[in-house]
């Protein structure tokens, strides 16, 4: 005969909770590792940005000349420097997964070091091409 008690614990209540962002102190590692992520998505949004650009090349000159103000204007810099930086970040970050990927860099403060090293990088990387694109307009 089946009772028809109900057990005073659930079994959601009987599972552990996993720990969560609120939990965690941040540490340089995850937060390159967040920022790999988030980099790859902000991406695929300048990829899409970069074939409008070059659709309005194929369309013709006016409109062309439209996507190139607009790419131009301040707004538009703004967006291409964060582009060229979440590049710069991405490719820096690919890079320290390579070098997991060869068996170096896993102690924590070797780990730390690149992970310093993916951020610096990506900011002077991200200066030195947009330094040498005004110095090549001759801005």
């Amino acid at each position: 005969m089946a009772s028809t008690e109900r057990p005073s614990r659930t079994l959601a209540s009987e599972r552990p909770l996993s720990p969560h962002l609120s939990i965690y102190k941040p540490y340089v590692t995850m937060v390159t590792s967040i920022m790999h992520r988030a980099t790859g998505i902000v991406l695929y949004a300048g990829t899409l940005l970069l074939v409008w650009w070059l659709v309005a090349a194929a369309t013709g000159p006016s409109y062309f000349d439209f996507v190139n103000g607009l790419a131009g204007s301040w707004i538009g810099r703004l967006v291409l420097f964060g582009y060229t930086w979440a590049l710069m970040h991405h490719m820096l970050g690919g890079i320290r997964h390579i070098v997991w990927d060869l068996g170096y860099g896993f102690t924590p403060a070797k780990a730390n070091t690149l992970a310093w090293a993916n951020i610096a990088g990506s900011i002077i990387l991200t200066l030195l091409i947009w330094i040498a694109g005004y110095a090549a307009m001759g801005n």
